[in-house]
């Protein structure tokens, strides 16, 4: 078994000329130089150097120069490999997050700009699925918005309130009945994830709104009440509201839909890399950021500005 350290001795003898100019570059003794040469030309089975004596120079023998070949390449590729272990553990790798349409429009860009910041070289994956029971697979993150089957674990980052979304002067400024959706036409998303969960809300007090178009598009559902096609019902996040979007109002509802859970998760028994550790924490904190934001939103009709 070839031993590093004797392969780099090779090399510094071999670049040097002699035992003595490589110990002084290496920062060993002579007689510690001799010892590894002795201890490599054990281990190949022959000399390594012709050795004239004297002032001389040393010279590789013919098996030396084949081990001194490959030697420099296995020293290469440790020190690439030494050099890889490093920047991974100062955060550098590959971080695979799965999301899905809200996320990756209101929280994921804040956290990939700042994990780029802080990590240049850092290869940052997404994953966006909408599907009733995600699974986390290969992935090292997953948003979902609600709680994740599977060997995971799990954190609620966000609470998301639902508010009616309507063309300005269609309700009254101030909270919507829920009683006021009934036979009203409504654009909303397709009856999956927490979207079934609200619609069973409705049945269950007896209001059955006329659902006239349905997408999992979120700024298709704003557009088409904008233009005229209905009102609608959205999580906050989803509608990501602009303080001066034209045409606009949102209201909260009365009484309130119980708001959407956003859910964090990653592998249970499974060591994240520094990276995705990293990114685990940075996801944490945007998405409190979002919660404080969200929380102080009156909602009431949008006027331009």
């Amino acid at each position: 078994m070839l031993d590093l350290r004797h392969l780099v001795t090779l090399d510094a003898v071999a670049t040097e000329g002699t035992f003595g100019r490589a110990a002084e570059r290496l920062g060993y003794t002579q007689s510690a130089v001799s010892q590894q040469i002795a201890a490599l030309e054990k281990s190949v089975g022959g000399a390594v150097f012709d050795r004239p004596g004297g002032p001389k120079a040393v010279r590789l023998t013919p098996l030396g120069g084949v081990v001194l070949a490959h030697g420099r390449e296995l020293v290469a590729r440790a020190a690439a490999t030494e050099d890889a272990v490093e920047r991974f553990k100062a955060g550098d790798g590959r971080v695979d997050i799965g999301t899905f349409q809200s996320v990756t429009n209101v929280l994921l860009p804040a956290v990939v700009r700042r994990l780029r910041d802080e990590h240049p070289a850092a290869d940052v994956r997404l994953f966006e699925e909408e599907a009733d029971e995600p699974r986390i697979g290969e992935l090292d993150l997953l948003f979902f918005d609600g709680r994740v089957g599977g060997e995971v674990e799990q954190i609620r980052v966000l609470d998301d309130p639902y508010v009616v979304v309507a063309r300005r002067g269609t309700f009254p400024p101030g909270p919507v009945p829920l009683t006021a959706l009934h036979g009203v036409a409504m654009v909303a998303q397709p009856p999956i994830c927490d979207q079934a969960r609200v619609e069973r809300v409705y049945a269950e007090s007896g209001v059955a709104p006329l659902i006239v178009f349905r997408t999992a598009d979120n700024q298709g559902v704003p557009a088409m009440v904008r233009a005229g096609l209905g009102v609608a019902v959205m999580p906050l996040l989803a509608l990501d509201v602009r303080p001066d979007d034209d045409g606009l109002a949102t209201h909260p509802l009365e009484p309130a839909l119980a708001p959407r859970e956003i859910w964090l998760a990653w592998p249970a028994n499974r060591t994240l890399s520094p990276l995705a550790e990293r990114a685990l924490a940075l996801s944490k904190e945007v998405a409190q950021e979002r919660q404080s934001t969200a929380s102080g939103v009156r909602l009431e009709p949008i006027r331009p500005v």
